[in-house]
C-alpha cells in the first residue's frame, strides 16, 4: 500500500492529539490511514498518542494515564475506558429491551497489551515465511532474518515484501492488515475498540452507533470504535463514510 502525506491544514490533522507521535516512514503513514480514526475520539476519552508503539513499556505507560473500567459482558471481565465501557453498557441495555443482545467475540475483544499484539502478529508471520520459502519466493536467509527483528522493526520488512506481491494475511493473498493490527498498532491497546460477536445484526450496528461506536477499520468486520459524538459530528473530526460489504465505515478523509 502507498504512504500517503497528511495535509497540516485539513480536519483530520486539525483533530489530532498535538502529542501524537507519527513515525515518517511508509510503514506509519499506512497504519495512520487504516486505523486512524481512533486518533480523534472524543466525548471524555484519551486517543492514543503513538501511531505505533515500540514495545510494552511504551504501552504500560500509556494505559497507566486511562481512566479505565472493568465490567463483566457475555461472560467475560473486559476492561475499557470509562466513557467508552458506560456507553457499551447503555448499547447493551437497549440492544437486551429490544430482545437482541451485545456480546464479545473472546476474552479480548476489549482491553489488549503489547504482547498480546505480537502474538497475532507472529501468529500471521511465522506461517507465512514458511509458505513463501517452501514456494522459493524468499531465501531461508531472508526469512532467518526477518525472524531475528524485533517485531516492531518487522512491520516495514513485511510491508516492503507484500510490494512485491509475497502477502502475509492469513489466506496469503492479501496485506497483513487486512487479517491482524501489527505490533503496538491495535487499537486495543487504547480501551477504545470492541469486538462485537453479533456485528452481522443491522439492528445492532445501528443502536451501537446510537452510542457512538462505529466501525472504522474496513478490513475488520466485528470491529468497533468509540469515538465519541453523534454521527452528525464525524465529518468535523475529519473522517469521511464508506460503504462495504453493505455497511457504514468512518475512516480519516486522507
Amino acid at each position: 500500500m502507498a504512504a500517503i502525506q497528511i495535509d497540516p491544514k485539513s480536519k483530520f490533522a486539525r483533530n489530532l492529539p498535538v502529542d501524537l507521535v507519527i513515525g515518517d516512514d511508509a510503514a506509519q503513514q499506512t497504519l495512520l490511514r487504516e486505523y486512524g480514526a481512533v486518533f480523534v475520539a472524543r466525548g471524555g476519552v484519551t486517543a492514543p498518542n503513538r501511531v505505533v508503539f515500540e514495545d510494552q513499556e511504551e504501552v504500560a505507560e500509556f494505559q497507566s494515564r486511562l481512566d479505565i473500567k472493568a465490567s463483566e459482558v457475555g461472560g467475560h471481565v473486559l476492561e475499557l475506558q470509562s466513557v467508552a465501557m458506560d456507553a457499551l453498557r447503555a448499547a447493551k441495555a437497549e440492544a437486551s429491551a429490544a430482545g437482541l443482545s451485545i456480546s464479545p467475540r473472546g476474552s479480548d475483544s476489549a482491553r489488549r497489551d503489547y504482547l498480546g499484539t505480537v502474538e497475532l502478529w507472529k501468529s500471521r508471520v511465522e506461517p507465512a515465511l514458511v509458505h513463501w520459502v517452501g514456494l522459493g519466493r524468499m531465501t531461508a536467509e531472508h526469512a532467518a532474518k526477518i525472524r531475528s527483528f524485533a517485531p516492531y522493526e518487522q512491520v516495514s520488512e513485511v510491508f516492503a515484501l507484500e510490494k512485491e506481491g509475497i502477502y502475509f494475511a492469513k489466506d496469503l493473498s492479501k496485506s497483513i492488515i487486512y487479517s491482524v493490527a501489527p505490533p503496538g498498532a491495535s487499537q486495543h491497546l487504547s480501551l477504545l475498540a470492541f469486538d462485537v460477536a453479533e456485528f452481522d445484526n443491522a439492528d445492532i450496528r445501528r443502536i451501537l452507533a446510537e452510542h457512538f461506536w462505529y466501525q472504522t477499520v474496513v478490513s475488520d468486520l466485528p470491529h468497533f470504535t468509540f469515538l465519541g459524538v453523534p454521527i452528525e459530528g464525524l465529518r468535523d473530526l475529519g473522517l469521511r463514510r464508506v460503504e462495504h460489504h453493505e455497511r457504514e465505515f468512518w475512516i480519516p478523509d486522507l
